[in-house]
């Protein structure tokens, strides 16, 4: 099955209608690092990230993984090489910080968008993740904690995601 994000503000799911919310700057197919969009296309989804510190493991098919205080998300144009990929934060790299004090990433699903052989500046750290209040994201989709809870337990590593 495919998650299907049909407009700005609705997510469905085989039966489920979801709200959610996306990039400031609405859809793109042309994806640029910083430009508030959210990618338009089909991709497949990563394993799950969640704070073990803030909430236990969540029931879901997919694989889950503890978000750690030193893991980040690489969005520097200037490091090719691991642009787009989940790095050991260090000072001399930009970089999504993952154990953040707020709330949005305490449940983490990346999109796998611009995965494989990632292009600079095609844009990185593309993510399903928490909202509380439904404002527009940098290019993620952001869902409540309580959709998102029950998106994960109905997907599987095989489910795909169409972002219209």
């Amino acid at each position: 099955m495919t998650i299907i994000v049909k407009n700005k503000q609705t997510l469905l799911y085989k039966d489920f209608v979801f709200k959610c919310c996306i990039g400031k700057n609405g859809f793109t197919k042309n994806k640029i690092e910083g430009d508030g969009k959210t990618p338009s296309g089909l991709f497949k989804i990563e394993n799950l990230y969640f704070r073990e510190d803030r909430l236990k493991k969540p029931k879901t098919k997919i694989k889950c993984i503890r978000i750690k205080r030193s893991m980040g998300w690489c969005n520097d144009i200037k490091k090719e090489k691991i642009y787009n990929k989940l790095i050991t934060r260090r000072k001399n790299v930009r970089n999504e910080k993952l154990f953040r004090k707020d709330y949005k990433y305490n449940l983490l699903l990346p999109i796998k968008y611009n995965w494989h052989n990632p292009k600079v500046p095609k844009g990185s750290a593309i993510f399903i993740h928490i909202t509380k209040n439904y404002k527009p994201t940098a290019g993620c989709i952001g869902l409540s904690y309580k959709d998102l809870l029950i998106l994960i337990r109905l997907i599987n590593r095989k489910t795909k995601i169409k972002i219209l």
